[in-house]
């Protein structure tokens, strides 16, 4: 435990759930869709429906899209910033069954035509879980270096990504997978201990059953 756990985060916004918690799920979604969305809608679930534009949970979600940290004080125009940067924001309230309180689920799409689909929640004192991604189960927390490998259902794909991460002498320190369907797409999840660089990402970008890596850095 650190002081982070303790005192909660220094953040914009009268609850670390509704807006350090969301402006973080916002930033984690900004990195996996690899830029800043030019179309975001957003639909709130539970408790960030019900009181989440009276504790600001819809511009710190868009302050995180828009890469702001939470303790920037940008996030009280967050909404305005975003339309001035060209970023269509459309939010609603949704009943997302079996789905914690403080959940959003977010679909972006990027300048270049990449869409995605992402689904996180807030846990408290500023600390998130993302759930979703793309219709498949992953749970990540961007409190650590995370690879996000999408690749084929194929018998050797796990063995071979995690070969490369020991070859480079890289710890996993957590690890999740899910899958559309059998011998279709599927997505691991693995949170790394130590520094990741463009040469991890590289050697498993090169594997012949890795369809796309995402590195996700703390956040």
């Amino acid at each position: 435990m650190n002081v982070f756990d303790i005192v909660g985060p220094v953040m914009i916004g009268p609850s670390s759930s509704h807006t350090a918690g969301a402006a973080r799920i916002g930033a984690v979604a900004r990195a996996l869709l690899g830029s800043q969305p030019v179309e975001a809608r957003i639909e709130l679930h539970g408790s960030f429906a019900r009181t989440g534009r009276g504790h600001g949970t819809d511009k710190a979600l868009v302050g995180g899209l828009l890469g702001f940290a939470p303790d920037d004080t940008r996030l009280r125009d967050a909404l305005a910033l975003a339309a001035r940067q060209g970023m269509a924001v459309r939010i609603t309230a949704v009943d997302l069954p079996d789905a914690h309180p403080n959940t959003a689920r977010l679909y972006l799409r990027a300048a270049g035509g990449r869409t995605l689909e992402v689904q996180g929640c807030s846990v408290g004192g500023g600390s998130i879980r993302i759930t979703g991604m793309d219709g498949m189960e992953v749970l990540l927390t961007g409190e650590s270096p995370t690879l996000i490998v999408v690749h084929r259902d194929e018998p050797g794909a796990i063995a071979a990504v995690t070969e490369a991460l020991a070859g480079r002498r890289l710890n996993i320190s957590g690890f999740r997978l899910d899958r559309q369907k059998r011998g279709g797409n599927a997505v691991m999840v693995l949170e790394l201990d130590g520094a990741v660089g463009p040469e991890v990402t590289g050697a498993v970008r090169a594997l012949p059953q890795v369809l796309h890596v995402t590195l996700l850095q703390p956040v």
